[in-house]
């Protein structure tokens, strides 16, 4: 199990939000949002989040809707009832059963 880390940056349930998001930290996503989201650290798309963007981060963990392309650095986590269509590019890539994944990994090497 991940350790669950303190969240600097949240988009809540119920609320929306379209653009480009750059933050330190780590986010946590459970609305809405449309656009990209740039950072150098952790990413958090909870279970009743609805994300179409372009990802650049170092961890993401995913357990919501995601459409778009993810690159990270570090680390990429899916977790039921995670629900990806899109790419994904990183050098750890972790489906676990159930998710639904509709798209391409990309793991270069280091």
């Amino acid at each position: 199990m991940e350790k669950e880390a303190i969240v600097s940056t949240l988009i809540e349930e119920g609320s929306s939000f379209e653009g480009r998001l750059s933050y330190s930290g780590t986010a946590k996503i459970a609305g809405q949002f449309k656009g990209e989201i740039f950072t150098r650290d952790q990413l958090i798309i909870s279970e009743t989040a609805q994300v179409v963007a372009e990802v650049e981060a170092s961890y993401v963990i995913l357990k919501g809707h995601f459409e778009g392309n993810i690159i990270a650095h570090n680390k990429v986590v899916m977790i039921p009832p995670a629900n990806f269509r899109g790419t994904v590019t990183t050098p750890s890539l972790k489906i676990e059963e159930g998710v639904v994944f509709e798209g391409a990994s990309y793991v270069p090497k280091s």
